[in-house]
């Protein structure tokens, strides 16, 4: 199958709630391709607020090594960013193998995988965070990427064979993927 994708010019003007990295990552591109406009980058300004120029490219996947507990994001060929991640624990194993983003929760909530217990979104004792981003399922259970309440965790195998981020983290990756991104799981 033969692969496109295209480059596209977007302005954007900058304030204090948004940072050039933030937005590279949200349009995904890296952010040594955001580029100042040159008669806003030379103009003295009061405000804090500047024009920037992204090329976006409509091309991205998700990368996961398990062995180095780490999933990277890429747009083409180019890693734009990387994240820690805690990884299935023994009997709990991660799957392998080349899949795609097939859920997009806020608030999602959690099924006890041993006790069927459900536990609603939003809520102190749910263990996924705020986010999921589901890429597995056998008809019954999931797995994905979500936050934590136990920071601590990431850079382990810990998990029920989900791929738990940093809050922050997910929160990030959440605002580039979208539904049929490519997730590929390594060992």
């Amino acid at each position: 199958m033969k692969s496109s994708s295209h480059i596209s010019i977007l302005r954007i003007k900058l304030n204090n709630s948004n940072t050039v990295i933030s937005l590279a990552l949200l349009f995904g591109v890296a952010s040594n391709i955001v580029i100042p406009q040159t008669s806003e980058a030379l103009k003295p300004r009061v405000s804090s607020s500047k024009s920037y120029q992204f090329q976006l490219s409509h091309t991205s996947k998700l990368e996961v090594n398990l062995s180095h507990r780490r999933v990277r994001v890429y747009r083409g060929g180019t890693v734009i960013k990387s994240y820690p991640i805690a990884v299935g624990r023994r009997n709990w194993e991660t799957p392998t193998g080349n899949f795609q983003v097939l859920q997009l929760l806020q608030k999602p909530k959690w099924i006890n995988p041993m006790t069927g217990k459900s536990i609603p979104g939003g809520t102190p004792g749910n263990p996924l965070g705020k986010y999921w981003i589901g890429f597995w399922t056998d008809g019954k259970n999931w797995i994905g990427f979500h936050g934590t309440p136990n920071p601590e965790t990431v850079g382990t195998a810990a998990s029920h064979g989900c791929l738990r981020m940093y809050n922050k983290d997910i929160e990030e990756l959440f605002k580039v993927v979208s539904l049929g991104t490519p997730v590929t799981v390594v060992k």
